[in-house]
């Protein structure tokens, strides 16, 4: 008869948790924000959603060593570093994510013709710092 208690008072806060529209916003935002820089990443080395070294800043470019596909071999490397640790630290790992987001923002504004996906990835950076939030709320409170 305990088990059975023990399992129903151990679920009533996992369904609670569940319910809360706070957990709900932090579950979405963790996946769209480890799901989209690794998909995102993946693509640097296949270009099969753009050309992403023509989002290159050429200021940028003429800083960094080697052409700008090879830059976007190693945005892709830290866009898949930044989905996986946003997976397993959110509370890290979104902070990371704003802060990425923030050196493509200024890459962006710099490139003539860009600014609409500048104002784009400034919604984005809002979603990882509220993702960030959220996370010092619920991470480590989830129940197994």
């Amino acid at each position: 008869m305990s088990s059975a208690t023990t399992s129903a008072t151990s679920a009533t806060p996992r369904r609670a948790l569940l319910a809360d529209p706070g957990y709900q916003a932090f579950v979405i935002l963790r996946t769209a924000f480890t799901v989209a820089p690794i998909l995102f990443g993946l693509d640097k080395f296949a270009n099969l959603l753009v050309d992403w070294p023509a989002y290159l800043a050429p200021w940028i470019n003429d800083l960094v060593p080697g052409s700008a596909q090879a830059a976007m071999y190693a945005v892709g490397v830290i866009e898949i570093v930044a989905g996986i640790t946003v997976a397993l630290a959110p509370r890290f790992g979104a902070w990371l994510v704003a802060g990425w987001l923030a050196g493509i923002i200024v890459n962006l504004l710099t490139i003539p013709d860009y600014y609409d996906i500048a104002l784009r990835d400034f919604g984005l950076l809002l979603g990882a710092v509220a993702l960030a939030r959220l996370a010092e709320r619920y991470h480590g409170k989830r129940q197994h």
